[in-house]
């Protein structure tokens, strides 16, 4: 293993809580290899680049020869983690989470050590566990203590419901702590109070209690709410290379510096300096960021791929020659409004969802891209170019304009 103060300054980078620290340096100085836990309900069936944040941490981990256990929810998945939720969430099926529970061992290794992983469910001693059982877990803890969480606390003040089953997720978190004897526990701050639940039950176990390492929250893609798949704003581990590499292009300079920061090992500093001195544009970097990330759960040939697709389809304006064209029915008095175009044609199931589209920044008219709902697309002789995200692409042509009398 390498030095203490080495692997000191690899754990801390990137963090925002090691509570307590003193006890992250006595662990090490323990010189054997940690367990380093993380927690993940199976509540969506993909992994995306917000998972990727801690998953990076936990690889650090792994490279510095010590033990991650991936732990898969697949019973607190049922009950549904109430973290910063305002209402009670619906429950999943176990056969919905079993489901999602597949894909992510497949998706998982993708970033981690597969010889230095433990994968677990916790089913395995909670399906176990009797009512009486049950019972003593909760006599642990107070609904007071409980009500400390700012999401409950702000429920309950505003006289929301708060299910019972939603209070036990907190201890049964803690609880697998208990059962997989975790050294350090792994997760986002909104993970928190329940990282550090864990720590009073170790301690009521008479264990060690776990260290609380936190990591901070990405942003999804636009740029104000975590990544979530339900908010449709997240980059999927598994989407397909050009989807991924297309995606990351749609950002904004800024959320494109944060990405930086919490997904690869690049000096955002430097970076930021080469930016504002103008040695390094913008948008040069931003595709250096997306080769990263695509080779990082793709391949470099496939980055670079994909790079090069890019850069012809969306710089040099070359275009797929098998792109698919709709043809408008009629000579329009006017502009038409994009989210009609989308869905006339097919690029979107419904006006709602073409809309949602473009205030997520996923659509571009001839390379432009479109934020505005109620942009309107020109009727010309050239056929115009709409793509949705980095895959679905199609020329809408409207019939020739011989003259201005033909309009209206």
């Amino acid at each position: 293993m390498k030095p203490i103060a080495e692997q000191l300054a690899i754990i801390r980078r990137g963090t925002v809580d090691v509570l307590p620290d003193e006890e992250l340096v006595a662990k090490l100085r323990a010189g054997r290899p940690l367990r380093i836990k993380l927690g993940a309900d199976p509540s969506a069936p993909d992994l995306h680049l917000g998972h990727a944040v801690v998953l990076n941490k936990l690889r650090e981990f792994q490279d510095l020869g010590h033990l991650v256990i991936f732990l898969i929810g697949d019973f607190t998945g049922m009950i549904g983690d109430p973290t910063g939720k305002s209402e009670t969430r619906k429950p999943l099926t176990r056969e919905q989470v079993s489901a999602n529970a597949a894909t992510y061992q497949q998706q998982v290794f993708k970033i981690l050590n597969r010889e230095r992983t433990e994968v677990r469910f916790n089913s395995e001693w909670m399906d176990r566990m009797g009512a009486a059982e049950m019972v003593r877990l909760c006599s642990h803890y107070t609904v007071a203590r409980m009500l400390e969480r700012d999401d409950f606390a702000r429920r309950y003040a505003e006289q929301r419901p708060i299910g019972m089953h939603e209070l036990l997720y907190p201890l049964i978190q803690g609880y697998d702590s208990v059962v997989l004897r975790a050294d350090i526990e792994v997760g986002g701050t909104d993970q928190r109070f329940n990282l550090l639940v864990g720590r009073e039950l170790q301690k009521a176990h008479n264990q060690p209690p776990q260290v609380v390492l936190t990591l901070p929250l990405l942003e999804g893609t636009d740029g104000e709410q975590k990544m979530s798949k339900s908010l449709r704003n997240a980059i999927g581990i598994a989407d397909p290379p050009e989807e991924v590499f297309g995606r990351l292009m749609s950002i904004s300079d800024a959320l494109m510096l944060r990405y930086y920061e919490l997904l690869t090992s690049e000096n955002v500093a430097v970076l930021r300096a080469q930016m504002e001195s103008g040695r390094l544009h913008p948008m040069e970097a931003k595709k250096r960021l997306a080769e990263i990330v695509v080779a990082r759960f793709s391949s470099a040939a496939t980055a670079l791929q994909e790079r090069e697709r890019f850069e012809r389809r969306f710089q040099r304006r070359e275009l797929p020659e098998d792109i698919p064209t709709f043809e408008w029915a009629e000579v329009p008095s006017a502009a038409v409004p994009l989210p009609r175009v989308m869905t006339l044609s097919g690029m979107a199931s419904s006006m709602s969802e073409a809309r949602r589209l473009i205030r997520q920044g996923a659509v571009r008219v001839n390379g432009r891209r479109i934020d505005d709902v109620a942009f309107g697309v020109e009727a010309s002789d050239e056929a115009v170019i709409v793509q949705v995200g980095a895959r679905r692409i199609q020329a809408v042509r409207f019939p020739v304009l011989k003259n201005t009398s033909q309009r209206g």
